[in-house]
């Protein structure tokens, strides 16, 4: 996905400015430096500066892209190496940030780094902050809480995409998610940096509340915050809602840019595996709205019987006139704005008919 990427990044960069220098790739942390290879072979990446804080893998790097015109290797810490980039006002139309553990401290110096209109492609290995499972560490790397939620890979994405969007206006700048996934490990968000907020940008970040009692789920936008309306739990008092946030509630992925990634892929230099190409379909098809998931598993739990069939769900809500579709994130999940109440009356109809 990062180097399709990068290849839809470098025909548009040529496309829109074809006097300009072509695509200027970072990959901070680059290990044995085999994508950055890519990034230069496959997608035609003009500049490629491929860097490890491990002073060990300079020759390993060195010997990897050694056949890479316009290649560079570097052993710095990121830290170091963003700050220097912000001295220089060296700027970046790709940077690959794929850090171990939560790379929360690099993003401001990352977004600094990054021309307008460029992505970052930012991954974390943090599985249990944001997922719920280490509170008091979400709340140090996130500036959020994390609360179990039955879409926990979704919940860890919305959080990463909230630090970069308060990073960026912070800065005064907007971002935009290209693309969001995970496989339950790393969490994966490329976002394009825009030169200001959206309009109405602010209504994007806001609050997730789960009720483990009833399964109810609410979405708030921190703007317009205020109580949260009853769920369906029969004893109000005893209703056990999980908040988590602040964190992102707008769309996890740009349908313009996945058409033209998909698009790309086709007549593409660059390999894409059956498994990135179902995934890149996946993403195609649900563009993160609205914020609210629950697995068939706990449809099928709240309303007996087993599951229902996600296909058959999803056209008997657009049917009644509800947004509804499969998650792209999550395996057998289904997205919905449908009430809780009435969404539990259609998947037992769609079980159980008549």
């Amino acid at each position: 996905m990062g180097v399709l990427l990068a290849q839809q990044l470098a025909a548009q960069r040529r496309s829109d400015r074809p006097e300009a220098p072509g695509l200027r790739v970072l990959d901070l942390m680059a290990g044995c430096g085999i994508r950055s290879l890519r990034y230069g072979v496959e997608a035609g990446a003009a500049e490629v500066w491929a860097n490890d804080a491990d002073p060990d893998r300079l020759a390993l790097l060195e010997a990897n892209l050694a056949g890479l015109g316009g290649g560079r290797c570097t052993t710095r810490t990121a830290q170091k190496l963003l700050a220097g980039c912000l001295l220089r006002e060296q700027r970046f139309d790709l940077i690959d940030l794929d850090a171990f553990g939560c790379p929360s401290a690099l993003v401001p110096l990352a977004l600094e780094a990054l021309a307008f209109e460029g992505v970052l492609y930012l991954a974390s290995t943090d599985g249990r902050s944001p997922t719920g499972h280490d509170r008091p560490a979400a709340i140090r790397s996130l500036g959020a809480a994390a609360r179990a939620h039955p879409a926990s890979w979704e919940l860890a994405l919305r959080l990463q995409l909230g630090v970069q969007a308060r990073a960026a206006w912070v800065l005064g700048r907007g971002i935009e998610p290209v693309f969001s996934f995970s496989e339950g490990r790393t969490f994966r968000t490329a976002v394009r940096l825009r030169r200001k907020p959206g309009p109405q940008a602010e209504r994007l970040l806001g609050l997730l509340a789960h009720c483990h009692g009833c399964g109810d789920q609410q979405v708030q936008s921190l703007v317009q915050l205020r109580q949260w309306r009853p769920c369906l739990c029969p004893d109000q008092a005893n209703a056990r809602l999980s908040i988590s946030g602040p964190l992102w509630i707008g769309p996890l992925q740009d349908p313009a840019s996945l058409e033209a990634l998909a698009s790309a892929s086709g007549a593409s230099s660059a390999s894409l595996s059956p498994a990135g190409a179902r995934l890149l379909a996946q993403l195609r098809r649900d563009d993160g709205l609205p914020a609210r998931c629950w697995p068939l598993a706990e449809l099928a739990k709240r309303i007996g019987g087993g599951p229902p069939p996600l296909g058959d769900l999803v056209e008997a809500l657009r049917q009644q006139g509800w947004s509804a579709q499969a998650s792209g994130v999550m395996p057998a999940q289904l997205r919905s704005d449908a009430p809780w109440e009435r969404l539990l009356q259609v998947a037992a109809h769609v079980v159980r008919p008549g």
